[in-house]
């Protein structure tokens, strides 16, 4: 059969429906995925180190040599180990091939070999040996720099090389552009480590080009719609300020009037607003609230939980007395039959606000607090029960730029970068379980002074596969063995809404010393008076879910201190708590946990609506992705028909959630 992009891979000679099956598991389904599936790294195997220069410590080395003797070895639990001892004209070593039994037989004295693997000790000998990753027959000619593909259990280096040499000298012709075509084989099979930086640039350029090219062209596709006109007298909003019992900080101001500029500007204001927490977004969104309302115009604010959309009810009431304000969450609209919202001028709400039979009066301005708790379509649904209503996007997960113009590209950016005056920094400590008894102390200390406590657990209830604090048996120890004299309370997930609002209550005005919880007050929970935070084997949290629990405290005039209970044993534990000790500052605590989880698990791909690039890699090729956005906008500038054509044409080499791009159809 004639070959093409998208033939499915399974009918190039050699692959068939095994191994295609085996290429699936790694997202290769078509010939273009295949040329398009790039090694992870390289190996230069120009230049074999002699046996006798070989030393432990070296990540992964490549020898040449010939077989001296083969012993093959099976242990009780069926384990195989074949070594293989290859010597050169400098000393031998023996090469040690694991649980690969289908080898015995292969190598016979006297065969030479070209190995490349990782040196380590033998634990049993104290001897220094070789554990293989992979080998060839020396067939005499000179190795090059040799491609290390991503590999599934069944598929084999040297098979997976062969196929890819077959598929570039059959397929490769059919892409049209030539310094594409050009790009891929040289990240295939490079013979220069600068063509190899100049291909990867192209590649990555082109991915990062295409997805900026979708975003700018929603990005114009909104402005050229007509949004709003909400404008207010600065004298009344000048007024208005100067009763808040607090003055704006300069970076407040600096925000609120790009936002003013936006929602007087004709065009609907597509904003994203980050501010770490405690910086004070609540009040630019009741600002920006107040213009929409004086135009005689609807706003909307839609939180991800129930208690943080009480609180924002609770807040906004006290902000903003003269409004009419309604609460819709789940809770609230089991209580009530009406559905069209006309005499609120605020409306404050869950996920409820989306419900089909929830109808506005005249929406103007909505409002998503952390919007990365929203996919793509229900900030769209919420936008659609207005006519081109504005947008503003909260969000306290500080993120890096980088990721910034992936994920929000299309919008505006605001960036609240400093706290009130009058917050001191919190200190945080790594505590060991040999040091408890000294927090426990001073912790009543606290306690005693007038200050609250924060316990954070990762589960509720006790889980007999892991051995981890639960907070319903972590309140209970507390109460009844560790303080005994002091008032602890539990709140959950599980818990009905009124009973974690009573118990919000009553730690508010201080009938609760201590309020153990799950990681349910993660997200915008103000007690002013909490200056302790616990949070129980800590090495089980994300380093933005620490932070975000961290800023719980540190809301009042009192010193504020975080104590991270666990024991971390593995290295990306322990560099997570260290960032965490280190610095409070929500934006280099984003790029480490960034460069620690990467950016898939950062906020979650299908939440945030991240493309899964074939080769670009969002946290080390920034500069990149800015030449290729500039370049995009350029385009769209200068030929928006072209740009769209481009864009459908080849957007499907890059994978980007439908509902980020259906609107561009």
């Amino acid at each position: 059969m004639q070959v093409s992009l998208t033939t499915p891979v399974q009918y190039l000679k050699g692959v068939g429906p095994k191994v295609a099956k085996l290429l699936k598991k790694l997202g290769v389904e078509t010939v273009e995925d295949l040329l398009y599936f790039f090694p992870r790294e390289y190996e230069d195997r120009r230049h074999p180190t002699p046996l006798n220069q070989l030393q432990i410590g070296d990540q992964l080395v490549f020898i040449k040599g010939e077989v001296q003797n083969v012993n093959h070895q099976q242990t009780r639990k069926r384990f195989s180990i074949l070594k293989v001892t290859i010597g050169d004209k400098t000393g031998q070593i023996p090469v040690v091939f694991f649980n690969q039994p289908y080898l015995t037989g292969y190598f016979k004295p006297g065969m030479k070999l070209l190995v490349s693997g990782k040196l380590e000790v033998n634990l049993y000998d104290g001897g220094i040996q070789l554990s293989a990753r992979d080998y060839e027959i020396d067939t005499g000619e000179i190795p090059g720099i040799v491609p290390i593909y991503p590999l599934t259990e069944g598929l084999y280096p040297k098979n997976l090389r062969n196929l890819m040499k077959r598929t570039l000298n059959e397929c490769l012709g059919q892409v049209q552009d030539e310094g594409i075509r050009n790009a891929i084989l040289t990240l295939h099979f490079p013979d220069d480590p600068k063509k190899l930086a100049a291909a990867r640039y192209k590649i990555v350029f082109e991915e990062f080009f295409i997805f900026q090219l979708g975003l700018g062209l929603r990005r114009q596709k909104v402005q050229e719609e007509k949004g709003p006109v909400l404008s207010i007298p600065d004298n009344s909003l000048n007024a208005f300020i100067a009763n808040l019992p607090f003055k704006l900080t300069t970076a407040q101001q600096r925000v609120l009037d790009e936002i003013k500029n936006d929602l007087a500007g004709g065009r609907p204001m597509n904003r994203l607003l980050q501010g770490d927490v405690g910086s004070g977004k609540t009040i630019i969104a009741a600002l920006s609230a107040l213009i929409a309302i004086n135009n005689s115009y609807q706003a909307a604010i839609m939180a991800p939980t129930e208690i943080l959309a009480e609180q924002h009810y609770d807040k906004l009431q006290k902000f903003l007395p003269e409004l009419k304000i309604e609460l819709i969450t789940g809770t609230t609209q089991k209580k009530r039959k009406a559905t069209e919202f006309t005499e609120p001028d605020l409306l404050i709400g869950t996920h409820a606000l989306l419900e089909e039979k929830v109808k506005f009066r005249k929406l103007g301005l909505v409002i998503v607090d952390e919007q990365h708790r929203f996919g793509v379509l229900q900030r769209e649904i919420l936008q659609k029960k207005g006519v081109y209503p504005h947008c503003l996007f909260l969000t306290a997960t500080p993120i890096p730029r980088s990721l910034a113009l992936m994920l929000y590209g299309d919008l505006d950016r605001s960036v609240i970068d400093e706290l009130p005056p009058g917050r001191t920094p919190i200190k945080t400590y790594l505590v060991p379980e040999a040091k408890r008894g000294g927090a426990y102390e001073f912790i009543r200390k606290q306690v005693e002074a007038g200050q609250q406590v924060f316990v954070v657990c990762p589960l509720i209830a006790e889980s007999e596969k892991l051995d981890l604090k639960a907070a319903e048996l972590e309140a209970e120890k507390l109460q009844k063995e560790i303080f005994p004299e002091l008032k602890v309370a539990l709140i959950h997930g599980r818990l009905k809404s009124e009973d974690k609002n009573r118990i919000m209550v009553d730690f508010k005005e201080k009938k609760v010393d201590i309020l153990v919880s799950t990681t349910v007050i993660e997200v915008g929970i103000d007690i002013p008076n909490a200056s302790v935070m616990v949070v129980e084997h800590a090495e089980r949290f994300g380093l933005s879910q620490l932070h975000q629990l961290r800023g719980r405290i540190g809301r009042g005039a009192s010193e504020s201190f975080c104590f991270l209970m666990g024991n971390p044993k593995t290295i990306e534990a322990k560099e997570r708590l260290s960032a965490m000790v280190k610095t409070t500052d929500g934006f280099k605590i984003a790029e480490a946990d960034l460069l620690l989880r990467g950016p898939g698990d950062f906020l979650g791909v299908r939440q945030a609506g991240l493309p899964a690039f074939r080769l670009a890699d969002i946290m080390k090729e920034q500069k990149i992705l800015e030449d290729a956005r500039q370049a995009a906008f350029d385009l769209i500038a200068k030929d928006r028909i072209g740009a769209h054509n481009l864009w459908k044409s080849q957007r499907q080499k890059i994978k980007v959630p439908e509902t980020r791009d259906a609107s561009l159809n």
